[in-house]
């Protein structure tokens, strides 16, 4: 690194944290930005870097005219705490995202929804005669019934699609960017696949157990002035959806388009 610039080694995407740290206007002697980002060594791996700088300035002006930086390597402090969030937000059973992602990612998703003007939908569905399968059976059954489930829907899943435990035997599959008649499509398919598995009963080893879902469909449209509906709608919508599936038969698909209306909010 002697006698190169740094911008050299920083990686492309954090460039504007270095500029924002070159920018700063720190008391003299002080260390000031704490900024984190990635430099790229030889082997073209990136490291995560911590880094302070100290400001010198030019006693006759007062003018800032070299830093000195602090540099540590906390690549792997970082990884742990990478580790600890995903936790934080993973369900530890069907290693879904778990509730509190599914609301962080609405936010986000209703907000690039509403900037671009484009299609934002939902799916929540839950597995038919779920209770009576745990009651029957065993809560082991139920849960492998759950992870068996889960992995389907991912399978079957986009990998831009947002798939959650929403509760009990209950997932939430956000669509970005997915019209109508798109998530009809994702629904379905969802279903047919779920539809084709099977687990061994645990009171009779010779007998497998069909699985099957109801699902409830909603799509949020932006219309062209603007307006739009409340992202809490959504869910109020496919909700509703999944409450009319389930009461017109198992493993079944029903919707409830929703349009836009009120103002425009997140």
């Amino acid at each position: 690194m002697i006698a190169k610039n740094l911008r050299q080694f920083v990686f492309s995407d954090d460039l504007p944290v270095l500029e924002d740290l070159e920018a700063g206007k720190p008391p003299e002697g002080k260390a000031y930005t704490h900024a984190r980002l990635r430099f790229v060594r030889k082997n073209r791996t990136c490291v995560w870097i911590s880094i302070n700088a100290r400001c010198i300035r030019n006693p006759a002006t007062g003018e800032p005219f070299r830093y000195v930086l602090s540099m540590r390597d906390i690549t792997g402090r970082t990884a742990l705490e990478e580790k600890l969030s995903a936790l934080a937000l993973t369900d530890s059973l069907t290693g879904l995202w778990n509730r509190r992602a599914f609301d962080q990612a609405l936010r986000r998703e209703w907000r690039r929804t509403l900037r671009d003007g484009s299609r934002l939908s939902l799916l929540l569905l839950d597995l038919d005669h779920f209770k009576r399968l745990n009651d029957q059976c065993c809560h082991a059954l139920g849960d492998e019934c759950l992870v068996a489930a889960a992995s389907a829907i991912t399978d079957s899943v986009r990998a831009s699609d947002f798939v959650c435990r929403w509760g009990g035997d209950e997932i939430a599959i956000l669509l970005p960017g997915t019209d109508y008649p798109g998530a009809l499509e994702a629904a379905e398919k969802v279903r047919s696949e779920i539809e084709g598995l099977h687990i061994r009963s645990t009171k009779k080893p010779r007998e497998w157990l069909p699985i099957t879902v109801s699902i409830g469909v909603a799509t949020a449209v932006i219309d062209p002035e603007g307006a739009a509906a409340v992202s809490q709608n959504l869910l109020q919508a496919a909700d509703k959806a999944l409450y009319k599936a389930k009461h017109e038969g198992p493993n079944r698909v029903a919707a409830a388009p929703l349009l836009a209306s009120g103002k425009r909010q997140a």
